[in-house]
């Protein structure tokens, strides 16, 4: 009896960690479907597809888009092997991915396309840290956190960075931003999902549409 238990809890903690297998489709920069699993990349963290960056010049560039293009380019349909590391709340495989050998997670940290996801893993945290000082990949530019800008698509009415609080509202009287320290301000909320945006200057809002609160 006591060999059969044991039996079965081996077995079952072998399929828990059991290895997911198969050709890569890229979802986005820290996201896989292999072999019929979804499988997010365990220790990083990559911008998300909508997610927006200030370059040097100043300028805001789609860095989610652009994340998701450089790991689509490197990795779509080459054979990976995940380790799995356990499962997250939306039923993902969290897995260390691997592709001839080496670790994807780590490359990608390692090249400036995602960061080291700190929270939940210190694996990548010396690969990132000299990625910053080599100015590499998201490095170059000025960028929220994906958590932090997650964040504030959930809640809305505080500031995911404070280099980007200009608040960029959609009303019945058109498309208004709102800057710190106007009337207004505080107690309005942002719904990316109406398409309400946050901005990091106020030319940066002009520029896609949106006009000054008079107070």
């Amino acid at each position: 009896m006591v060999r059969w238990v044991y039996a079965v809890a081996l077995c079952a903690a072998s399929s828990a960690a059991a290895d997911v297998t198969g050709r890569i489709d890229v979802v986005d920069g820290d996201t896989f479907h292999v072999g019929g699993v979804t499988v997010r990349l365990h220790g990083i963290d990559a911008p998300e597809k909508d997610q927006t960056c200030k370059g040097p010049d100043g300028n805001t560039w789609a860095c989610g888009a652009w994340v998701t293009e450089q790991v689509r380019g490197a990795y779509q349909g080459k054979r990976t092997r995940c380790k799995e590391e356990t499962v997250d709340r939306y039923g993902r495989s969290v897995a260390r991915c691997f592709v001839r050998g080496a670790d994807v997670g780590q490359r990608l940290v390692q090249d400036g396309i995602a960061m080291a996801y700190r929270e939940y893993s210190m694996a990548y945290d010396l690969d990132e840290k000299t990625a910053a000082v080599m100015g590499r990949g998201l490095h170059s530019s000025q960028m929220q956190s994906p958590a932090a800008f997650r964040k504030s698509r959930i809640k809305g009415r505080d500031a995911p960075t404070q280099n980007c609080a200009i608040k960029g509202n959609i009303s019945k009287s058109g498309r208004i931003f709102h800057v710190p320290g106007q009337d207004h301000y505080d107690r309005t909320g942002i719904n990316l999902a109406r398409g309400e945006r946050w901005f990091c200057s106020v030319s940066e809002a002009k520029a896609a549409g949106w006009r000054a609160a008079k107070r």
